[in-house]
């Protein structure tokens, strides 16, 4: 019975990593489509997000099942409820993915970021991918190291956000306020997608010692 109970724990954290691989894809296209304006690639993000939406579902239906019915301790009630939680951050980052997609369909056919800062938002969206990636590596391998190597990475992320204010602020803005707030709010969206990468990368170190301060990240909220 109880190996059975650890098949569908391994289970819930095979299904985590499927669900980085969605969010990965999204974030992937929702870049490529605000590079190049593709209103058809942006419809096709939105659309899939309901996927993401329906896996994470998925996997806290079947996390709550275990906890009701084998009422786990320890270590492994750790791993269901870390298992939930993580599912939900995965879920927000492919709700930013879809917002950054959004933009894509509002500004159509009109490109939403001005050529100058087109490399800027090519290198976060990269990034973006890359950690999401990681955060999958890291599910699997439960190693506190490749976890904190998540902030890392995401201190990039939050550079690019900060370079991006303040080419706001400087006052040569040419593109009018409309520009302005679309590039402020998708350099946002690229910007929490790092910080709840990040936050699965708390959640494992909490899992893998059982201490919320086992790893030294900073938190976010559960809802932007």
């Amino acid at each position: 019975m109880r190996q059975v109970f650890h098949d569908e724990l391994e289970q819930v954290a095979t299904d985590l990593v499927s669900l980085a691989e969605l969010v990965a894809a999204a974030i992937r296209q929702s870049t490529r489509a605000l590079l190049e304006a593709d209103v058809q690639l942006a419809d096709q993000v939105i659309a899939q997000d309901q996927a993401i939406d329906l896996r994470r579902n998925d996997l806290d239906a079947r996390s709550v099942d275990l906890l009701a019915r084998q009422s786990p301790v320890a270590s492994d009630l750790r791993t269901v409820v870390a298992s939930m939680r993580m599912s939900g951050d995965l879920e927000r980052m492919g709700d930013l993915a879809r917002h950054v997609a959004q933009v894509v369909r509002l500004r159509y056919p009109e490109h939403a970021v001005p050529e100058e800062l087109r490399a800027t938002f090519e290198r976060m969206g990269a990034i973006a991918e890359q950690i999401v990636g990681q955060v999958g590596g890291v599910i699997t391998s439960q190693s506190l190291e490749e976890a904190a190597a998540i902030e890392q990475v995401d201190d990039e992320l939050d550079t690019l956000h900060r370079e991006m204010f303040t080419v706001l602020a400087e006052g040569a803005w040419q593109h009018g306020t409309t520009s302005a707030v679309d590039v402020a709010l998708l350099s946002r969206y690229y910007e929490r997608f790092g910080d709840h990468a990040v936050t699965v990368a708390r959640r494992v170190g909490f899992l893998v010692t059982g201490e919320a301060g086992a790893i030294e990240l900073p938190e976010v909220h559960e809802r932007d």
